[in-house]
């Protein structure tokens, strides 16, 4: 099976004293994922290839169409077919267990989201925020009567601050090309002092989709919630990032780069401590920072 995570090309360099040279260079790779349901057509996204069965899955999850690998009963790429007769596994006929999904009170959708947007695709305005199975605070807001409340673990500052760098440490087709982002997702344990543990970092040209392909791995391997972990983006904190994290039941979200209004604003409304900023071991907590230790 061939992965196109990253395509040779030839191009020619210019510099401001006019010298030119030619020679190879990696461009990212990006191409559309047809995503059918119970033999309906719901999306076509574009994606780096690699990891389709993670980015699905967790494509499904964030959407509030599945709330467990369980289910999804199979996800075939046969009929993607390229033109020349070969297989390229673009598209993915998904078979949800019975009662899962029903397509006529879903939200509608246009078919088309391109890389730079996980949330294009929604046709309505009020379709954009999902509920959670997962929930990161009670209902209630005297959080302290919660007694059978499982309660996302601190983490000290001085951890949070090496994420960026261990993150960088995943980025292969980064490496290669400079034009993917990436995501990771790290386990807390009972001491803040200590060093998370890294469970899994993927890459793609699409923000959205490296994390969904994280998430995907983690319904496939850890289950959901996902409440003792952190996720750690190459990117900004956008509103749809932190909505994946609050579907997954993931508590705290780090981004390299600034976060939106909207994704200050959704973290503080469904329980998601949103980091902006972290660079050299520096960043602002613009919400829940009672969990930093």
């Amino acid at each position: 099976m061939q992965m196109r995570k990253a395509v040779r090309a030839r191009v020619h360099k210019f510099d401001a004293t006019g010298e030119i040279s030619a020679g190879p260079d990696s461009l990212a790779g990006e191409e559309p994922l047809e995503i059918q349901l119970n033999g309906e057509q719901y999306t076509v996204t574009m994606r780096t290839a690699g990891n389709d069965v993670e980015l699905i899955s967790g494509y499904l999850l964030s959407e509030a169409v599945v709330t467990a690998m369980d289910d999804i009963e199979e996800i075939n790429f046969s009929a993607g077919i390229a033109p020349d007769g070969t297989r390229n596994y673009n598209v993915a006929r998904v078979r949800l267990r019975p009662g899962v999904w029903n397509p006529e009170s879903a939200p509608a959708r246009n078919v088309y989201t391109s890389s730079s947007c996980g949330i294009c695709g929604t046709a309505a305005a009020d379709a954009v925020t999902k509920t959670s199975a997962f929930p990161l605070i009670p209902a209630s807001c005297h959080l302290e009567d919660e007694e059978d409340y499982e309660f996302p673990r601190l983490i000290s500052a001085a951890r949070i601050g090496e994420l960026p760098d261990r993150l960088r440490e995943t980025q292969e087709i980064f490496d290669k090309t400079g034009g993917v982002h990436a995501a990771a997702l790290f386990a807390v344990g009972e001491d803040p002092r200590e060093e998370p543990e890294l469970l899994v970092g993927r890459e793609d040209v699409g923000r959205h989709n490296a994390v969904d392909k994280v998430i995907g791995w983690a319904m496939a391997n850890r289950g959901l919630p996902l409440r003792s972990t952190v996720l750690q983006v190459s990117a900004r904190a956008s509103f749809e990032l932190v909505q994946k994290c609050a579907m997954a039941g993931i508590p705290m979200m780090s981004a390299v780069s600034a976060p939106s209004a909207m994704a200050v604003e959704y973290g503080r409304e469904v329980g998601v401590t949103v980091i902006g900023f972290n660079r050299r071991g520096r960043f602002n907590v613009y919400s829940y920072p009672e969990r930093v230790d």
